[in-house]
Protein backbone atom coordinates (compact mmCIF):
# COMPACT_ATOMS: atom_id res chain seq x y z
CA UNK A 1 0.00 0.00 0.00
CA UNK A 2 1.14 3.18 -0.94
CA UNK A 3 0.87 5.98 1.55
CA UNK A 4 1.16 9.82 1.05
CA UNK A 5 2.12 11.96 4.41
CA UNK A 6 2.15 15.65 4.27
CA UNK A 7 4.68 17.08 6.80
CA UNK A 8 3.33 20.59 6.82
CA UNK A 9 5.63 23.65 8.13
CA UNK A 10 4.44 26.50 9.75
CA UNK A 11 6.43 30.22 9.34
CA UNK A 12 7.42 29.44 12.88
CA UNK A 13 8.77 26.01 12.34
CA UNK A 14 6.15 23.80 13.90
CA UNK A 15 4.27 20.23 12.03
CA UNK A 16 1.08 19.71 11.80
CA UNK A 17 0.28 16.01 13.29
CA UNK A 18 -3.37 14.50 13.06
CA UNK A 19 -4.69 11.76 15.68
CA UNK A 20 -5.72 8.66 14.03
CA UNK A 21 -9.47 8.45 14.95
CA UNK A 22 -11.03 5.29 16.99
CA UNK A 23 -12.12 2.33 14.75
CA UNK A 24 -9.00 2.82 12.88
CA UNK A 25 -5.58 0.93 12.72
CA UNK A 26 -3.41 2.80 15.49
CA UNK A 27 -6.00 4.64 17.12
CA UNK A 28 -5.40 7.05 19.17
CA UNK A 29 -1.71 7.41 17.39
CA UNK A 30 -0.27 10.88 16.02
CA UNK A 31 0.86 10.80 12.56
CA UNK A 32 1.55 13.49 9.56
CA UNK A 33 -1.93 14.10 7.74
CA UNK A 34 -2.25 12.40 4.34
CA UNK A 35 -3.77 8.95 2.89
CA UNK A 36 -3.86 5.98 0.53
CA UNK A 37 -2.91 6.45 -3.06
CA UNK A 38 -6.02 5.78 -5.39
CA UNK A 39 -5.36 3.05 -7.93
CA UNK A 40 -4.22 4.27 -10.58
CA UNK A 41 -3.02 7.85 -8.92
CA UNK A 42 0.27 9.70 -8.98
CA UNK A 43 2.01 10.20 -5.56
CA UNK A 44 1.97 14.05 -5.66
CA UNK A 45 -1.57 14.10 -7.33
CA UNK A 46 -2.54 11.88 -4.47
CA UNK A 47 -1.11 14.15 -1.49
CA UNK A 48 -2.98 17.07 -2.47
CA UNK A 49 -5.94 15.64 -3.14
CA UNK A 50 -5.62 13.65 0.51
CA UNK A 51 -4.74 17.27 2.21
CA UNK A 52 -7.77 18.85 0.40
CA UNK A 53 -10.06 16.27 1.61
CA UNK A 54 -8.43 15.90 5.37
CA UNK A 55 -7.26 19.44 6.09
CA UNK A 56 -9.33 21.45 3.67
CA UNK A 57 -6.05 23.57 1.99
CA UNK A 58 -4.89 23.72 -1.07
CA UNK A 59 -0.90 23.13 -1.42
CA UNK A 60 1.85 25.15 -3.50
CA UNK A 61 3.48 22.20 -5.18
CA UNK A 62 6.18 25.20 -5.91
CA UNK A 63 7.05 24.86 -2.18
CA UNK A 64 6.35 21.12 -1.69
CA UNK A 65 9.36 18.51 -1.72
CA UNK A 66 9.89 14.98 -0.91
CA UNK A 67 11.41 14.02 2.72
CA UNK A 68 11.55 10.32 3.24
CA UNK A 69 10.16 7.31 1.72
CA UNK A 70 9.84 4.41 4.58
CA UNK A 71 9.05 0.98 3.61
CA UNK A 72 7.10 -0.67 6.87
CA UNK A 73 5.42 -3.75 7.63
CA UNK A 74 2.70 -3.64 10.29
CA UNK A 75 2.27 -7.32 10.28
CA UNK A 76 -1.17 -7.77 8.32
CA UNK A 77 0.08 -4.85 5.97
CA UNK A 78 3.37 -3.73 3.79
CA UNK A 79 3.37 -0.26 2.90
CA UNK A 80 5.16 2.44 1.45
CA UNK A 81 4.98 5.32 3.46
CA UNK A 82 6.36 8.47 1.29
CA UNK A 83 6.53 12.10 3.33
CA UNK A 84 6.66 15.33 1.70
CA UNK A 85 7.59 18.98 3.15
CA UNK A 86 5.02 21.35 2.55
CA UNK A 87 5.75 25.23 3.41
CA UNK A 88 2.97 26.80 1.50
CA UNK A 89 -0.62 25.88 1.25
CA UNK A 90 -3.83 28.25 0.64
CA UNK A 91 -6.22 27.95 3.15
CA UNK A 92 -6.23 27.12 7.64
CA UNK A 93 -5.79 23.55 8.16
CA UNK A 94 -8.75 22.33 10.26
CA UNK A 95 -10.17 18.74 10.74
CA UNK A 96 -12.30 18.22 8.20
CA UNK A 97 -12.55 14.31 9.26
CA UNK A 98 -13.01 15.14 12.39
CA UNK A 99 -9.65 14.14 13.38
CA UNK A 100 -7.74 16.05 16.19
CA UNK A 101 -4.74 18.38 15.03
CA UNK A 102 -2.05 20.31 16.75
CA UNK A 103 0.71 22.16 15.80
CA UNK A 104 4.36 20.95 17.50
CA UNK A 105 7.89 21.65 17.16
CA UNK A 106 9.66 18.50 16.15
CA UNK A 107 12.54 18.65 18.84
CA UNK A 108 9.12 18.68 21.04
CA UNK A 109 6.99 15.66 19.91
CA UNK A 110 8.00 12.29 21.77
CA UNK A 111 8.30 9.80 18.85
CA UNK A 112 6.47 7.25 21.05
CA UNK A 113 3.28 9.16 20.61
CA UNK A 114 3.69 9.21 16.95
CA UNK A 115 2.58 5.76 14.72
CA UNK A 116 5.66 4.17 13.80
CA UNK A 117 6.15 4.41 10.83
CA UNK A 118 6.03 8.04 11.14
CA UNK A 119 9.06 8.47 13.99
CA UNK A 120 10.81 7.70 10.93
CA UNK A 121 9.27 10.92 9.23
CA UNK A 122 10.17 13.10 12.18
CA UNK A 123 14.03 11.42 12.24
CA UNK A 124 14.08 12.48 8.86
CA UNK A 125 12.14 15.84 9.83
CA UNK A 126 14.52 16.65 12.85
CA UNK A 127 18.11 15.86 10.84
CA UNK A 128 17.33 18.28 8.11
CA UNK A 129 18.89 16.54 5.49
CA UNK A 130 16.29 14.40 2.81
CA UNK A 131 16.21 11.13 2.86
CA UNK A 132 15.18 8.39 0.36
CA UNK A 133 14.80 4.73 1.61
Amino acid sequence: MHVMAGVLLDTDGQVLLAQRPPGKHLAGMWEFPGGKLEPGEFPVAGLVRELREELGVEIDLDRAAPLIQVRWNYGERDLLLDAWRITAWQGTPRSVEGQALQWRWPPAIQPTVLAPADREILKALCSGRPVRL
